[in-house]
């Protein structure tokens, strides 16, 4: 696929060094050449400086034989002008822009093929902010990913001494349970990836990703760890795009407080939220920290734009006594280091996003997408098409297809009842079947068995 870039910050870089790994011709364009130059010495791609919304600056990226435009720049408003010539100069197929703007967001006409032509509009600080509600509504969990809807979560969580299946077969789990549906989709014990098998045992520190309807995520993690109780006192460091987000997301379930070290970000913040505690000061304040009672907080968020900052008021949170830290690092560097020790979860903001835009980029019907462990894994929703003679999967049993090794079909939702993926589940039309997949290498293999022979139409 061709694909154009627009922009070559955070999620940009990430976005393109994912997609060059699948074989993608990537043009990536910024006004920064320094910030062009470090990624083309990493990267197999084609880079161009100059202004995003100038028409002669497409050209020479090469927008008219493009497939997809990305326009992920800092501005709302050249990510949308961008999509509208494509549109109208070039007939792009695919356009996608990244709003911030909460204003451009609420008047989805905007986007339509009247006005600015883009196909599919993302917010990275929404979609972080949603994701870290969810760490805090299922404080024992290091993710929580939602498939179909809502229906069908998928949760990773560390398995610790006294859980009812640490040390035992994952067999056991369905004697157990045997009320309750669940499926282990991969285990990651000291980063090597095992393939779970009934006669596999959890061991105390394994890393354990499985899926369950919702309904059911917290019957299936009791029996990893002993449980947490429900978060009800949340500290967010930081009041900006996302700190905000944030707070206004749990201003009325939980007990919030905010600290900034701006003040007028500060009066701002007061007065849009009606019961969160808005505090001025320094968020590596350790005095500050401990006089607002840090060893009270069930979960503590560290959401500034300064990587060295999250961590540091992080690491003072959790020494204070803080239950659950997270913290925002930009750094994909960093992210790696931080996870698992004194801070509970390192959060990459463009791992976060990048799957959103991935669901556009796969081959086949794709309804979701959900980056893993830092961009190695990947969770994907497929959505099977077609019958027995031109699908690879449809009319066939799990142990029928011919799934390469490292993808595990975790649980298909077939007219809105989840089904947990067993060896002899049939997958039918129109199923939305989850499968994970634990090298990104065999992505392209995995859509191709959902893709329809051309006999079908």
């Amino acid at each position: 696929m061709n694909i154009i870039i627009l922009g070559a910050g955070q999620v940009g870089s990430t976005v393109a060094e994912s997609l060059v790994s699948e074989a993608n011709d990537i043009t990536v364009v910024d006004t920064d050449g320094e910030k062009l130059h470090m990624l083309q010495d990493r990267l197999d791609l084609r880079t161009l400086v100059g202004n995003a919304s100038h028409p002669s600056v497409l050209e020479q990226a090469g927008i008219i034989d493009a497939d997809m435009l990305l326009a992920v720049t800092q501005s709302d408003e050249v990510n949308m002008v961008a999509c509208k010539l494509a549109a109208s100069l070039y007939n792009t197929p695919t356009k996608i822009a990244r709003i911030r703007s909460a204003d451009y967001l609420a008047h989805s006409e905007i986007f339509s093929a009247e006005n600015f032509c883009v196909d599919f509009s993302i917010c990275p600080e929404q979609i972080l902010t949603d994701y870290i509600r969810k760490l805090i509504e299922v404080p024992e969990a290091l993710q929580v990913l939602e498939f179909a809807s809502g229906l069908v979560s998928m949760v990773a969580v560390r398995a610790i001494e006294g859980g009812t299946l640490v040390g035992r077969p994952l067999s056991f789990l369905q004697t157990h349970l045997p009320h309750v549906d669940a499926r282990v989709a991969a285990i990651f014990r000291q980063d090597r990836s095992i393939i779970p098998r009934g006669d596999t045992v959890i061991e105390a520190g394994d890393e354990v990703f499985f899926l369950a309807a919702t309904e059911n995520i917290r019957t299936v993690l009791s029996e990893m760890r002993k449980m947490d109780k429900p978060a009800k006192r949340v500290m967010i460091m930081g009041g900006g795009n996302i700190g905000r987000r944030l707070a206004m997301s749990l201003d009325k379930e939980y007990q919030v407080k905010i600290v900034d070290h701006n003040k007028k970000s500060c009066e701002r913040l007061a007065g849009e939220l009606k019961n969160t505690l808005v505090l001025h000061g320094d968020c590596t304040d350790e005095n500050l920290l401990m006089s607002e009672h840090v060893s009270e907080v069930d979960v503590f968020c560290a959401l500034t734009n300064d990587d060295e900052n999250n961590i540091m008021s992080s690491l003072l949170a959790k020494s204070g006594g803080a239950r659950k830290v997270v913290s925002l690092i930009n750094r994909g560097a960093y992210v790696g280091l931080v996870q698992g020790g004194k801070i509970d979860i390192a959060l990459s903001p463009a791992h976060v996003t990048i799957g959103s835009l991935l669901a556009y980029v796969r081959q086949g019907d794709v309804a979701a997408v959900h980056s893993l462990r830092r961009g190695a894994a990947e969770a994907l929703e497929l959505v099977a098409h077609g019958d027995r003679q031109s699908s690879k999967v449809v009319g066939r049993r799990i142990d029928e297809i011919d799934l390469p090794e490292g993808a595990t079909i975790g649980a298909m939702v077939r007219n809105g009842v989840v089904i947990i993926a067993h060896h002899d589940r049939l997958i039918e039309p129109e199923d939305h079947v989850i499968v994970f997949v634990i090298d990104k290498k065999i992505i392209k293999k995995v859509e191709k068995l959902f893709q329809v022979g051309v006999g079908f139409f």
